[in-house]
């Protein structure tokens, strides 16, 4: 049941301005209310979102500010209208904490697209609160926005299916990519390309990699299970790769030119950007019309979506490729992933952490 209790004190690791640095952070969430679920954090996935935010690269961050949205955690407390989750529950938070609930977006479970969506951390509640993320203690969370943790699934494995895996299960579905036999590209391999490959391949397509360079190729093939992989600085190879694929999923989180993917397309094949890019980005309009391609976008999935997610990765055996650190680390790993330096994500061991030490 919901606590009458007073506001409980949680520990979390916050930037305090631009540079980005992350320290513990004392501070009060709300009460346990009638929808709520408070929950212990055990493991938080580290996203490239975190430092774009931390690092107030999209100019729009509040400081202090607690990130990460790949929340896993036991829950310690439901509200008296809490029916799904019951205490010590594993359960998942992404990115999204709130919602209207009456837009189109809201109404057809896609409530990720509602203009009045509230993330999970750097926002405001509609009380003025503000959120705070997953390198904390502990999190209250509306039930809608609380996903169940399959029975067997590692709770650190868990963590980045609820935004990399979740990322490109979404647009695959939506775009009707899902069908055995495409033949796809992944373009960029960090922590979501990985998981494109992965639930790629699982989804029965035949994958190709797209990397600037060949210093993955061992990975992707072997390690991966990708099936071909291609060299974008290799103009031959990439004339060679003219046209043969279905779709392109774009995971780079830079500026970069498209014409070189949107020629890998063929007809109807469609090119879906996902990396949060600050700058515009070009092309030229024979591109698309010379073959009736598409440039599509997609941002993470719903709450539905997420579930499926989860199934369909415990179904197919689909694991991501993880470095466990402790909170203590977690400076260092957000300038080692701004380097591109993990295979392929970082999870922080939140729960095994001493969040008091700096």
């Amino acid at each position: 049941m919901g606590s009458d209790a007073s506001e409980r004190t949680a520990v979390g690791w916050a930037a305090r301005d631009a540079g980005g640095h992350l320290s513990p952070y004392s501070y009060t969430l709300r009460k346990t209310g009638p929808e709520d679920v408070a929950i212990k954090v055990l493991y938080c996935g580290i996203c490239h979102t975190d430092i774009h935010q931390a690092k107030n690269h999209l100019g729009m961050s509040r400081y202090p500010m607690v990130p990460g949205h790949e929340v896993v955690g036991e829950v310690e407390e439901v509200g008296a209208e809490v029916t799904k989750f019951h205490a010590g529950d594993v359960v998942g938070v992404g990115l999204i904490v709130g919602c209207c609930r009456q837009c189109h977006p809201c109404k057809s479970s896609n409530e990720q697209y509602c203009s009045k969506k509230i993330w999970s951390y750097n926002d405001v509640y509609p009380d003025g609160k503000p959120t705070r993320g997953g390198f904390s203690s502990a999190m209250v969370v509306d039930q809608k926005f609380v996903v169940k943790i399959p029975a067997g699934m590692a709770p650190e494995q868990a963590a980045p299916l609820l935004c990399a895996g979740v990322t490109v299960y979404s647009p695959l579905k939506r775009f009707g990519l899902a069908t055995p036999g495409l033949r796809g590209g992944i373009l960029g391999l960090g922590g979501v390309g990985h998981m494109g490959v992965m639930v790629a391949k699982a989804m029965g397509h035949h994958v190709t990699v797209i990397s600037s360079s060949d210093r993955k190729r061992g990975e992707a093939v072997d390690h991966l299970g990708a099936d071909a992989y291609l060299v974008s600085t290799d103009a031959a190879a990439m004339a060679a790769a003219a046209g043969t694929l279905d779709y392109v999923i774009d995971t780079v989180p830079a500026h970069h030119p498209l014409e070189p993917y949107l020629a890998l397309l063929g007809l109807d094949g469609k090119l879906v950007v996902m990396g949060v890019i600050n700058q515009p980005l070009s092309f030229v309009s024979p591109m698309l019309m010379l073959g009736r391609k598409s440039i599509a976008g997609s941002f993470v999935g719903s709450v539905e979506e997420t579930e499926e997610t989860l199934a369909f990765c415990q179904a197919k055996g689909v694991t991501s490729q993880i470095e466990v650190v402790k909170m203590g680390y977690v400076n260092e790993a957000l300038e080692r992933l701004e380097r591109n330096d993990v295979r392929y994500r970082f999870v922080v061991d939140v729960a095994g952490s001493n969040l008091d030490d700096a």
